[in-house]
């Protein structure tokens, strides 16, 4: 039995000067496989590079809402490219970003509806970013329905009525450290709620530390920790989180088969 790291950004400067030890204590954790995710065309290409030169690391490639204006033909060419190799096996994290507002809403929507065509055209799941932005999010996922190779909500933070829309449309709900914390209350209740069959875990690393780690550079390691807060929140023994959880991951991103 083994955890999988469906998000974590070990393609990050924070892990330049470490990594070999980062991925040792992610095993020692019983951490086997991690994600490595594309936010631009550089972190795309960067976690390529890290699929192709460790055995237990997979790779999404994608453009970020911060990054929008990298939604172009000649990059969108380079991730249809690079959705074929087989350790590549998402695309993303694409989405929307009201938070910060870095662009244009209408721009950010187009980008967005761009990369879903092309997750469809690829035939790979993807990977979804949305923070403050639950409706144009949802309304744009209808506009492509449906998705055979399904995806994911990543790092969610939405209500429960949100979640169960996303699910509807073929969607998996991610959970990562915030669910540990005590002032958590929406994400315990999804914690809760959301049926283990559609449910996965990330670390989204070096970002969002679970407890006792809050504030400091997250890593795969600590992925074990925010399964035993699930556990703990579902009442039930770990085991079954992990087993759960593991065999969605492999079933949404097809890490089944050796590449």
């Amino acid at each position: 039995m083994f955890l999988i790291d469906t998000h974590a950004h070990l393609n990050d400067p924070a892990f330049s000067s470490d990594l070999p030890a980062v991925l040792s204590r992610a095993l020692e954790s019983q951490v086997q496989k991690i994600i490595v995710v594309g936010h631009n065309m550089a972190t795309s290409r960067q976690a390529v590079f890290l699929a192709r030169n460790n055995t237990d690391l997979y790779a999404t490639v994608g453009i970020h809402p911060h990054d929008v204006p990298e939604v172009v033909d000649e990059n969108l060419a380079e991730l249809a490219e690079l959705l074929v190799e087989p350790r590549v096996v998402a695309l993303g994290e694409i989405g929307l970003d009201y938070y910060w507002s870095t662009w244009p809403q209408e721009e950010s929507k187009r980008a967005f509806r761009e990369q879903l065509a092309l997750s469809k055209s690829a035939d790979k799941p993807f990977v979804v970013h949305n923070r403050d932005a639950h409706g144009d999010v949802l309304s744009l996922l209808k506009e492509q329905v449906p998705y055979p190779r399904g995806f994911v909500m990543h790092c969610f933070s939405g209500s429960l009525e949100v979640a169960l829309e996303c699910m509807r449309l073929g969607g998996f709900i991610s959970l990562a450290g915030p669910v540990t914390f005590r002032n958590a209350q929406r994400l315990r209740e999804l914690a809760l709620k959301v049926p283990l069959e559609r449910l996965l875990l990330e670390t989204d690393c070096p970002y969002l530390a679970p407890d006792p780690y809050r504030g400091q550079r997250n890593e795969p390691a600590y992925l074990a920790g925010i399964a035993q807060a699930v556990a703990r929140l579902r009442g039930l023994d770990v085991a079954a989180v992990v087993s759960a959880t593991t065999t969605n991951a492999e079933a949404l991103f097809s890490l089944g088969v050796s590449v």
